[in-house]
């Protein structure tokens, strides 16, 4: 099991796999998964991008089969940040493409802004820009539902608006079990770390060729308000997906997948 010590408190998983010809070089990517989730929320996407990059899934802090974090534990965009450069250090990684879903999209972001140097190109999917907006009506509920019944019925309890009305109900089922291996300590205390996050600053120093992906139904904002904070991202584009889940990355692995590709190959070279 691949593991990393980033910090006293962190030793972090990560999956690191690549499928391309023994001869050849792939650029690296980085896969960061969202909330309650783990780099195993990205196996659908391993057939398209093995074969052309390194890709290496981090478990974020907290999460997955990373070190857990105490109910206290002081969350910040920031911290996550440096826990990623740090792995990216601490396996050669020089540059890499990102590849981000839901509320790694934000820490994508800065990221980005703070490191240009090191990111290639960046695709946000389903991503927010401030979690007042997006979550902070709903942390309350979810941290309650949370406390009483746990993270597993909570994931369960939010899946139909996460996954949408075309979802199978295994498909369903197997992501709320994924989520609900998710620590109680983790899950309390980054849910109410999350309406503090906002990005909206970090848009305009980003300077990698950036993609968002949103559909066109998102419970998590209007294809209107996502294209408002996209339109600040200089050498940004925009694609809409025909649904109405949050979570696109899960729902459309095959045409999210290929569409990255396909921008790193317009667009990475710049």
């Amino acid at each position: 099991m691949p593991l990393a010590r980033i910090t006293p408190d962190l030793e972090m998983h990560y999956r690191d796999d690549g499928f391309a010809d023994s001869w050849t070089k792939p650029e690296a990517m980085l896969l960061l998964h969202g909330n309650a989730e783990s780099s195993e929320a990205w196996n659908a996407w391993l057939p398209i991008l093995g074969r052309r990059f390194r890709v290496v899934r981090p478990d974020m802090r907290g999460f997955g089969q990373s070190t857990p974090m105490p109910l206290d534990y002081r969350w910040s965009v920031d911290r996550i940040i440096d826990d990623f450069i740090a792995l990216a250090d601490a396996l050669g990684l020089q540059s890499f493409h990102i590849g981000a879903a839901k509320v790694a999209c934000p820490i994508a972001l800065r990221l980005a802004a703070r490191h240009p140097d090191r990111v290639r190109s960046l695709v946000v999917l389903g991503g927010i820009v401030s979690g007042e907006i997006s979550v902070g009506p709903r942390a309350a509920s979810w941290l309650e539902h949370i406390e009483q019944k746990g993270v597993e019925s909570w994931a369960r309890w939010t899946m139909p608006g996460r996954l949408g009305s075309q979802c199978s109900a295994e498909m369903m089922e197997g992501w709320s079990k994924l989520m609900g291996k998710t620590p109680l300590s983790t899950q309390l205390g980054f849910i109410r770390s999350v309406p503090a996050i906002d990005v909206r600053p970090d848009l305009p120093n980003i300077k990698c060729p950036t993609l968002v992906v949103t559909t066109d139904g998102s419970g998590l904002g209007s294809v209107e308000s996502v294209r408002a904070w996209q339109t600040a991202i200089p050498n940004s584009e925009f694609m809409v997906v025909p649904g109405d889940s949050y979570h696109v990355a899960a729902t459309h692995p095959k045409l999210c997948a290929k569409a990255m590709v396909g921008f790193i190959d317009r667009r990475a070279t710049e």
